[in-house]
Order: structure tokens, then C-alpha cells, then sequence
């Protein structure tokens, strides 16, 4: 299987984490999933993803103290594998794990996905658990045997990581896939991988695509947390379908315009099938997982300029929020085909300007022979932008490049000469034209703010 075909374009999607922690719900994913299929499908959001501890008993239970319960109690199967807790995924039980919950969630034309630590649970190492063998039935290995004990976690006190090439420690990961592709899965989360802590970890993230060319279905594979490192580009591009560029992103301004930094970073690393993943979107109501539930910290201008990098940048789109509880005003700025047409549509995204209170990039449309500037206010006060000489040439640039990547697609490129603003919908441009053919003479930008210009000429 071409592991780049599995991701065509960033995954669209929600994921459990940001609202729930470890606690989520099999009522809780459907209820999410339903309100997906019914106001954000249409818009291309198709996945929905069980973060972290779904197979742990008593989870929240002590989270004044712990986030994950120290050497706590888990759901594994015969072979040493974690399955759902059926006390919060009752359809689990009998060993039919997630295959009735991703049943549900593909009944309502969705994916889904799920969370998973690198490695194996400790608990079974120390109890020397079965492993499945590589014919079916048991190996003469217990897990013991494949866990390494000085790998582990700093955060997360569940899993050994593996000795990569120890007898049975390919098998184990081909074992752990080939039981969620029955289960139906679409996506899988690695975590404690991307940023390559444990000496095994790159080794392990080649087992783990393996695992997938194995299990004879298209599972995309994301690698958590980061920040990934920029020189490991080439093997994250090979290996996995994302991987995050950041640690933990969370609803502060702070967090947000260090993004800046981290999307030039890998700007030249944003490919088909291989996406550079800036974390989720941390809109809505989040927290409660947490013991803050709240709506986001971020003012409705640092909401719009998040969604307007995310946007341009190409990265996957993940909700962390609690989706029954969205606002009119957060579905407005997850539900705008315009904008999230850069998404599916965009290329070669860019960054043209930097200086300490702006920030301007540009992003080609092969279909139809446009191109986008992306204008942002990292400052603290409201001013004005005038695109530069420089990057007007740049504009000129990508424009004949998407003209020709248009044609040479056998599509008829847009012809009417225009700026359009794709949150207003608004044409502006220079004064005094009619219809428009320049750039506006100044862009009036918000404090932390965004504008986002679809570009066509004749």
C-alpha cells in the first residue's frame, strides 16, 4: 500500500483530548460523532479519534494529584494487547473491543480513530503476558521479553517501550495493527514517539509503518507530541502521515505566535500524504477533563488569526473542543469552504515576511490558477498593512505558477482580476478601481489579527 495515499490531503477531524483528558465516553464519542455528521461532514470533517487511556480503569479519579493513574489498572487482551475499558466502552465488552463504536462512527460516513502510547504495557511485561505468534495462536515469547525497562515515559506511566530489534518486537506492533484494522480503524495517534526521547523510538516508528503495510488496511499514522525534530524530517515524511511540530498547543496567545516560528520551520516539508502537524485547534469549550472547563482563552481576532496559519500552512485540522457545545461563531470559522478550501486545495504554502508585529504568506490553488496572502498583526496594537514590493513579486510568482499547474491540469483558470477577502467574502482592492486589479492600498488588521486574500487576475 503507497502509505502517502492514505492522507491526500490534512486530516479534518475531532479528537477527545482537549475537553475530556483521559475520560472520554462511548456516549460522549457518539454524541460528537453525530453532531459531526449532521453540521460539519459537509465541510470535510471526517474523523473522529479516542485519545489517551481508553483502555484504564478509574481514570480522572485522582486528578488533583495524577493525570495518569501511577501503575493503574488496564484492559488487555490475551496477548498482552490494551483493549477498551468496558465500564466507560460497554459495546466492548465480550472482546469485540472498538469494532461496534467505529461501526457507529462509520454508519454517519465518518473515520475513525484512536490514541495509543509507544511500546507495551508495563503491566504485562511484569506479569510475562502472552504475545500472539507470528502464524496465529501463542509465541514462545512473553512480553517481558521484547520490553525494554529503562524506556519509559516521562509522563506517562503505562507502557515499556520496546528493544526494536529484539525477537518478536515486529511481530508485537503487527499484532497491535492487525487487531485495529478489525476493529475497523482509520487513524492511529502514537504518542511518546515524535520527538525521539528513547534511543528506540526511530526505530519504533519504522516498525510501526510496517505494522500498517501489514494489516492490509490504509491506517493513517500520526506521531505524538513534539516538538518533532526539523533534522528527522526526511524519515517523519517516510514513516508516518503527521507529526507534530509543537508540544501540547493550548488557548494563549503565547502559544499561538510562537507558531510562527515552528510553521517556517517546516514550511518546505508540507507534501502530499506527509503533513507537518501544528496540534489541535483549541476552540470552543475545552477543559473539563481538566477540572477548568471554559470556553477558549483566545479573542475571536487570535481565533481567526489561528485558523488563517492552520489554513495556509496545510496542517491537519483536529478539534479539541466538545462539539455540542459550539457557538454560532466558532462553526462560522470551522465551516467557511472558502477558507478551508486552502486545506484540500493549497500549495506551496510559504512564508514571504517576518518581522516582530507581522507576518505574510502565500499558498498557490492549482485548479483554478489563484493564489492567497495571508496578512497578520503579531502586535499589540491595531494597524495597517500595505503588501510590499517583495512580496507583491512573489504574488506575481506563485500566480504564473498556478496558472501553468492549472492548465497543465486541463482546468480553466479564474479570469475576473480581483482581492477577495475569504472571511467577509468582501472584493476590495486599490482605489479607484473598478473591478479591482491591485492590492488594497492598506489592510486594517486587529491586534493579533488575520486577513486572508484569495488572489486571481486576468
Amino acid at each position: 500500500m503507497d502509505k502517502n495515499a492514505f492522507a491526500l490531503t490534512p486530516p479534518m477531524g475531532w479528537n477527545s483530548y482537549d475537553y475530556y483528558d483521559t475520560a472520554v465516553t462511548e456516549e460522549r464519542v457518539k454524541a460528537n460523532a453525530d453532531f459531526m455528521a449532521k453540521r460539519l461532514k459537509p465541510f470535510g470533517w471526517e474523523y473522529v479519534v479516542v485519545d489517551i487511556a481508553w483502555y484504564a480503569y478509574g481514570v480522572g479519579t485522582q486528578r488533583d494529584r495524577f493525570q495518569y493513574l501511577p501503575f493503574g489498572d488496564i484492559e488487555l487482551d490475551e496477548y498482552s494487547r490494551a483493549v477498551p475499558c468496558p465500564d466507560r466502552f460497554p459495546s466492548s465488552k465480550g472482546g469485540k473491543g472498538f469494532k461496534p463504536l467505529a461501526d457507529y462512527v462509520h454508519g454517519l460516513g465518518l473515520k475513525f480513530g484512536i490514541h495509543i502510547m509507544r511500546g507495551i504495557p508495563r503491566i504485562a511485561a511484569h506479569s510475562r503476558g502472552a504475545l500472539l505468534g507470528p502464524g496465529g495462536g501463542k509465541s514462545a515469547l512473553t512480553a517481558d521479553e521484547i520490553a525494554d525497562p529503562a524506556s519509559i515515559c516521562a509522563w506517562n506511566p503505562d507502557m515499556y517501550g520496546l528493544f526494536p530489534d529484539a525477537p518478536g518486537a515486529r511481530e508485537y506492533y503487527e499484532s497491535l495493527f492487525a487487531l485495529y484494522a478489525g476493529w475497523g480503524v482509520d487513524f492511529v495517534k502514537c504518542d511518546d514517539i515524535c520527538r525521539m526521547d528513547a534511543p528506540s523510538s526511530k526505530k519504533e516508528i519504522e516498525l510501526l509503518q510496517e505494522a500498517v503495510q501489514k494489516c492490509g488496511r490504509p491506517i493513517v499514522l500520526s506521531l505524538s507530541p513534539g516538538p518533532a525534530r526539523i533534522e528527522e524530517a526526511w524519515h517523519y515524511a517516510k514513516y508516518s502521515n503527521m507529526w507534530r511540530i509543537t508540544d501540547d498547543m493550548w488557548d494563549n496567545w503565547p502559544h499561538l505566535r510562537n507558531m510562527f516560528d515552528r510553521c517556517e520551520l517546516w514550511q518546505r516539508h508540507v507534501g502530499e500524504g506527509s503533513w507537518p502537524d501544528c496540534d489541535m485547534l483549541p476552540l470552543g469549550t475545552v477543559g473539563k477533563g481538566f477540572g477548568a472547563e471554559r470556553k477558549t482563552l483566545l479573542s475571536a481576532a487570535e481565533q481567526k488569526t489561528l485558523m488563517t496559519l492552520w489554513c495556509v500552512f496545510r496542517s491537519p485540522l483536529m478539534l479539541g473542543a466538545e462539539l455540542t457545545l459550539l457557538d454560532g461563531e466558532t462553526l462560522s470559522l470551522l465551516t467557511n469552504p472558502a477558507v478551508l478550501r486552502l486545506v484540500t486545495h493549497g500549495r506551496n504554502p510559504r512564508q514571504v515576511e517576518r518581522a516582530a508585529d507581522r507576518a505574510v504568506w502565500l499558498s498557490e490553488d492549482a485548479e483554478d490558477g489563484s493564489a492567497y496572502l495571508a496578512a497578520f498583526n503579531l502586535g499589540e496594537e491595531a494597524g495597517t498593512y500595505a503588501p510590499s514590493g517583495y512580496a507583491l513579486e512573489a504574488l506575481d510568482a506563485a500566480l504564473d505558477r498556478a496558472r501553468e499547474a492549472s492548465r497543465a491540469l486541463g482546468h480553466a483558470a479564474a479570469h475576473a482580476a480581483s482581492w477577495t477577502d475569504l472571511w467577509t467574502g468582501e472584493t476590495v482592492g486599490g482605489k479607484g478601481k473598478s473591478p479591482p486589479a491591485g492590492p488594497p492600498a492598506d489592510v486594517e488588521l486587529e491586534a493579533h489579527g488575520a486577513r486572508l486574500f484569495k488572489i486571481t487576475r486576468a
